[in-house]
């Protein structure tokens, strides 16, 4: 069957794209920041994972105040970078994995999540990466954290164990790293713009692989008063949360500030490793598993 084997966390800043895009990333401005994914492109060269799933979201490229879906999952097979103002990024166009998408929408809205499918979307900054195509398929999940109301962190994390038990239902073999983005601390406007809270970043941090369920239970006005209006983008990072086992290993954190006055961090948790081999209960779930899904896909044929 198909599994979670890691989550990542990671900031999603437009001016890093830009820094890539025009050939800044060795400026003293830049590097510290870049200096910083180095360890984990190593990891994920390492890892190769089969299917990437990306929490985001979305900054009126895909959407607007005309419709506002508070959870989106895209369903295409390939989604184009966004033209955000200024054309659209030269990255290559993100392949998806329609059939594993397709799989999550029906487990996750058989389990009274409200997801909203998208058959066909643009991605901006909040997912496209460097110049360089993904290595794996990519399945893009946009939340809405920028109208009110956004979801609250509690209904994110329950999400993310909603999605570990659509994949691990899922037939085929395949390792699967879920990415939650957004956030640090940040306001990029009103009287406080400029804002960056480190001392309440790293907490978070600190219980996002310690203590996950405290997190679940910080009210939006505290991500709005000690991490800025745009704050509030750390919700995504507990849908990621939520896939992972309880307790997890965290191999790799960066924090860094400012990149365009955003405080950045990144880290890397995986589900602790099991004994090799499978026991006789769990190799039965699986094939039980794999057995109810092939009879689910011949009566649709």
């Amino acid at each position: 069957m198909a599994r979670i084997i890691a989550g990542v966390g990671s900031s999603h800043v437009p001016a890093i794209g830009a820094a890539l895009d025009n050939g800044k990333t060795e400026e003293p401005y830049w590097k510290r920041v870049f200096s910083g994914f180095e360890k984990s492109k190593e990891w994920m060269a390492k890892t190769k994972p089969d299917v990437a799933i990306v929490v985001y979201n979305d900054h009126a490229s895909a959407f607007s105040v005309e419709m506002i879906p508070t959870f989106a999952l895209g369903c295409a097979a390939e989604f184009p970078p966004a033209d955000e103002g200024w054309g659209p990024r030269p990255v290559p166009v993100l392949k998806g994995h329609p059939e594993l998408a397709a799989h999550i929408a029906q487990s996750v809205i058989l389990d009274e999540f409200d997801l909203t499918i998208v058959n066909k979307m643009e991605v901006d900054h909040g997912l496209t990466g460097t110049p360089k195509e993904w290595p794996c398929p990519v399945i893009p999940l946009a939340v809405n954290v920028v109208m009110y109301p956004p979801p609250t962190g509690h209904r994110c994390y329950m999400l993310g164990k909603a999605i570990r038990k659509a994949v691990e239902s899922y037939p085929e073999d395949l390792k699967v790293v879920i990415f939650g983005t957004g956030g640090l601390s940040h306001q990029i406007s009103g009287p406080r713009a400029g804002l960056i809270n480190s001392k309440w970043d790293k907490s978070f941090l600190d219980n996002l692989t310690k203590d996950p369920k405290k997190l679940t239970r910080i009210p939006h006005i505290d991500y709005m008063r000690e991490a800025g209006a745009e704050g509030i983008e750390m919700v995504m990072w507990l849908i990621m949360r939520g896939a992972l086992d309880d307790k997890v290993e965290e191999i790799y954190r960066f924090y860094t500030v400012p990149a365009s006055n955003t405080a950045v961090g990144h880290i890397i948790l995986e589900n602790r490793r099991k004994a090799a081999g499978k026991s006789k209960p769990a190799a039965r779930k699986q094939a039980a598993a794999r057995r109810a899904y092939q009879r689910v896909a011949s009566k649709r044929r």
